[in-house]
C-alpha cells in the first residue's frame, strides 16, 4: 500500500515536471532565462541578441548583401537592417508617453474616492462634537485649572498674573 502511493506521487511528480502547463490543448513552456535576451535599454544600448531571431527570406538575402559594400544598400535597406538589429531607436526610446495620464487620473480618483468616504462619515457615522469642545466650555475649565494652580511651575499656571489677572507678558 505504501509503495503503490509512493509510485503515483512520484509518477505525479514526472508527469507534472515534464510538461510545464497545457492550455487549450497546446503545451505552454517557460521561458529559459539563462539565455540571452533582447532588452531596449538606453543604458545597456547593445542588446545581447538581435530583435528578430527568426529571419524571413527576403530578411536573410538582405542580410547576405549587407556583407557586402554598404554603399551599395539604399537608406531603406540600412533602416531595415537597423529594425533587424534592434527594436526602437534611442529617439524612439526617449520618446515621452502618455503613461503620466494614467497615473494622475487613478490618484485622482481614489483621492475623490476617500474624500466621498469621509463626507460620509462624517454625515452619518461621527455624531455631533461634544460640549466640552464649546468656546464657552474651554473657558471655564481653563479659569478651574489656574484656581487649582495646576502645574505653577512649567506648565498653564505659571504663565498667569495672579495678582493682576491677566496673562504673564
Amino acid at each position: 500500500m505504501l509503495a503503490t502511493r509512493v509510485f503515483s506521487l512520484v509518477g505525479k511528480r514526472a508527469i507534472s515536471t515534464s510538461v510545464c502547463v497545457r492550455a487549450h490543448g497546446s503545451v505552454v513552456k517557460s521561458e529559459d532565462y539563462a539565455l540571452p535576451s533582447y532588452v531596449d535599454r538606453r543604458d545597456y544600448p547593445l542588446p545581447d541578441v538581435a530583435h528578430v531571431r527568426h529571419l524571413s527570406a527576403s530578411q536573410k538575402a538582405l542580410k547576405e548583401k549587407e556583407k557586402a559594400s554598404w554603399s551599395s544598400l539604399s537608406m531603406d535597406e540600412k533602416v531595415e537592417l537597423y529594425r533587424i538589429q534592434f527594436k526602437e531607436s534611442f529617439a524612439e526610446m526617449n520618446r515621452g508617453s502618455n503613461e503620466w495620464k494614467t497615473v494622475v487620473g487613478t490618484a485622482m480618483f481614489f483621492i475623490g474616492f476617500t474624500a466621498i468616504l469621509i463626507i460620509l462619515e462624517k454625515r452619518y457615522v461621527y455624531g455631533p462634537l461634544p460640549h466640552t469642545f464649546d468656546k464657552e466650555w474651554v473657558a471655564m475649565q481653563t479659569k478651574r485649572m489656574l484656581d487649582l494652580k495646576v502645574n505653577p511651575i512649567d506648565g498653564l499656571a505659571s504663565k498667569w498674573d495672579y495678582d493682576k489677572k491677566e496673562w504673564k507678558k
